[in-house]
């Protein structure tokens, strides 16, 4: 299949998959003409780098863990035995950078209860709350 088809049969849009490609996500055939040429494969494997990404994994880890993961249909499963190690490792980035944002909002809400009623009020009416 082209480009167009996977993109319609994903839901990505196509600079992306190009983008994939050069990350050494998609790997797709080239026709004499220079056209790529998707295989039916490469619908699963678009669908596991969007599942990746939603998980919070950049492109450079996902080419990493990507050969390591089976779909069950209703989950990944990871398959390689050092790939847990990179996936805690990860889950541990994950968990800081929510602790360094809700550090942040807990200093923006200090800054936000110190404020006068009238600004509050002010504030609270222009934002149309």
């Amino acid at each position: 299949m082209r480009i167009g088809e996977l993109s319609r049969r994903t839901g990505v849009a196509v600079y992306l998959l190009r983008y994939y490609e050069e990350q050494g996500l998609l790997h797709p055939q080239r026709r004499p003409s220079g056209y790529r040429e998707y295989a039916e494969e490469d619908v699963a494997v678009v669908r596991r780098i969007r599942s990746l990404l939603a998980a919070g994994l950049n492109t450079s880890t996902i080419t990493t863990v990507l050969p390591c993961l089976r779909d069950t249909g209703d989950r990944l499963v990871p398959t390689c035995p050092d790939l847990l190690g990179d996936l805690y490792q990860e889950r541990d980035r994950i968990a800081l950078a929510i602790t360094d944002l809700q550090t942040s909002m807990d200093a923006l809400d200090d800054v936000i209860a110190a404020a006068p009623a009238d600004v509050t009020r002010r504030a609270l009416t222009a934002r149309g709350a």
